[in-house]
């Protein structure tokens, strides 16, 4: 499992939505409040934005609270469109930084929290590592963001022990799947965050139900139920 976070907005600093809030992702790492599988989260980390449409990622295999490089230069970094992670690794996964959301594909950043069986999902040949997270990663690139419903739906049928919280974004654009794992928003007068969990106490913290897609564009949140959804 892991913790993810998302922002859609006015250009913020990393620092401002990985670090310094007082549940931040950085706190996330060693003392999760709503995570259900797992006690901590130091198997890897990673940070991605998008700079003039491009993207920049940070990854690594090690703690988030144990990089003080990043934490020097994360004030200096600053997007509109952020995707976070602090990953606690699935049994039997290899802890490298390649196996560290947010994966991409050149347009899109993406983040899974959750698991899922590698043996139900078809081969695409352009995983970023051999973890579940990745080969998932992999799959919703080469079907199209546009088709991520479909495809949580297809893969949770699949492998019904799955949990498929899926965050991403591409700049203009933010969508996310809860199925099994927690899921937060908070609407900022400049944007949009969405989070394993709420990284602050601020009361307009709201929780979306599980088996739903949120899509996030332009300061507007549609929520959809998923197929399969009880």
């Amino acid at each position: 499992m892991c913790r993810h976070l998302g922002w859609l907005g006015a250009p913020r600093s990393v620092a401002s939505l990985v670090l310094d809030p007082p549940q931040s992702l950085l706190v996330q790492s060693y003392a999760p409040r709503r995570q259900k599988h797992g006690l901590m989260n130091a198997d890897g980390w990673g940070a991605g934005f998008f700079d003039h449409g491009v993207v920049r990622r940070w990854r690594s295999d090690k703690p988030l609270w144990g990089d003080a490089s990043f934490a020097s230069v994360a004030p200096a970094l600053s997007s509109g469109c952020v995707v976070a992670a602090v990953r606690s690794a699935t049994i039997g996964m290899p802890i490298e930084a390649s196996a560290s959301a947010p994966f991409t594909d050149g347009q899109w950043l993406l983040s899974h929290n959750g698991v899922v069986d590698r043996g139900v999902l078809p081969p695409t040949g352009a995983a970023e590592s051999t973890v579940d997270s990745a080969v998932l990663a992999a799959l919703i690139f080469a079907r199209g963001l546009d088709a991520l419903a479909d495809t949580i739906a297809e893969v949770g049928a699949l492998d019904p022990n799955a949990r498929l919280n899926i965050l991403a974004a591409n700049g203009s654009r933010m969508v996310a799947s809860t199925w099994g794992d927690t899921l937060s928003m908070l609407r900022c007068p400049d944007g949009v965050v969405l989070a394993s969990e709420p990284y602050d106490d601020d009361p307009g913290w709201s929780d979306i139900p599980d088996r739903h897609l949120v899509t996030v564009a332009d300061s507007h949140v549609e929520l959809t139920p998923l197929k399969g959804s009880v």
